[in-house]
Parts: C-alpha cells; structure tokens; sequence
C-alpha cells in the first residue's frame, strides 16, 4: 500500500512538473516570437535600403549638398559658393585618369577663376595619406576637400573615377562627365564658359 502511494505521488508530482514546464516555455518564447516577428520586418526593411543603388544624379537636377573638410581642417559647403560656377570633381589616388584631369583643371582654374569659377576636388580614399602622396606628385591648385566615408560620392550616385559636376550659380547640375578622356577637354571648358556666361544674364 505504501508503495502504491509512493508511486502515485511521484506520478502526480511528475505531471505537475511537466505542465508547470509547459506553462514556463509558453510565458518565456511567446514575447522571444512576438519580439522576432516585429524584428524580421525591420531587418528586411533594412537590408532593402541598404541594396537599393542611389540613383545617379543627372544634368537638369539640383546639386547634392556637401560639408567637407580641406587639408587645413577648414570646412568647405557647397551652399556658400551659390552665385559662382563650381566644376566638382570626384578622384582617387588610384585613378588613372584623374592624373590627366589635375594639371587641366589647374589650367581652368587659372584660366576661369577671376570670372566666377570655383573647382573643387572631392578626394575619396579611404586613406587621407594615400590622397597625400598624389597631391605631392601632381599638386592642386584648386579647392580640394576629403571624404573618407564616400558621403558625397554616395549622394551623387558616382559610379567610377573620376567623375565631374559642372554647377551653376543657381546650385543646379548643367553637365555630367563620367571619366576623363583628352578629346573632351573643348567640350568641358565650353561647358563651365556657358555656365559662366549664364551666370552674368
């Protein structure tokens, strides 16, 4: 008889055992799913944002606005230069061409600066002492500000280097170069000319 009562005991005990587990696993993974089903929509939120490609931005459009620091330390906006023509160029130390397009754009900032044109080199190495090297081998006699974090770059939707913005005093994108090729230079330079020239009217 005891024996039977042992065994009942330890019967009953074990089934409350399990329902008081049950019970626990229900109360401890209901919020763990509720929180995971709030989060999945979030993360593909996310990641969608994340995947989808800024859109390039196109001759007819209001330029991106930037902040950038130069070699000084001093701040660079591009919203204090509305009123003049600004050439904005995106290079890298890396860029082949980009060697080809400074001592051109040092020409035409000597050649245009005094009508209104402002060029301004947008470096973005991630490394500032990558950019440094270049400018010592091929120096910039124009504004030249740095981006490590590719902000700007991003912002405009630049695709490859070096890539060219001429600005109108308005701060709108009048023409898009992708590259730099030597039988385009007339063209660029007749574009900053007519920027310059709308920028009198």
């Amino acid at each position: 008889m005891l024996i039977l009562l042992a065994s009942e005991t330890a019967r009953s005990l074990r089934a409350r055992h399990h329902r008081s587990s049950l019970v626990h696993n229900a109360i401890v993974m209901n919020p763990l799913r509720s929180l995971g089903s709030l989060l999945f929509p979030v993360a593909a939120l996310v990641a969608a944002l994340v995947a989808t490609p800024v859109a390039a931005v196109e001759a007819g459009q209001p330029a991106p606005a930037f902040a950038l620091p130069n070699a000084k330390g001093e701040i660079v906006a591009l919203e204090r230069m509305r009123g003049k023509v600004v050439y904005v160029d995106f290079w890298a130390s890396w860029c082949g061409p980009c060697r080809r397009s400074f001592p051109w754009m040092n020409e035409m900032q000597q050649k245009y600066g005094a009508r209104g044109l402002v060029i301004v080199g947008v470096n973005v190495d991630k490394k500032r002492s990558d950019a440094d090297r270049f400018l010592a081998q091929i120096p910039a006699n124009f504004t030249v500000v740095f981006d490590e974090a590719g902000a700007t770059p991003s912002a405009y939707g630049v695709k490859g280097m070096p890539s060219s913005y001429v600005i109108d005093a308005r701060g709108n994108v009048t023409f898009v170069e992708r590259g730099f090729l030597d039988e385009s230079r007339a063209v660029l330079e007749q574009k900053i000319a007519d920027a310059l020239a709308a920028a009198k009217i």
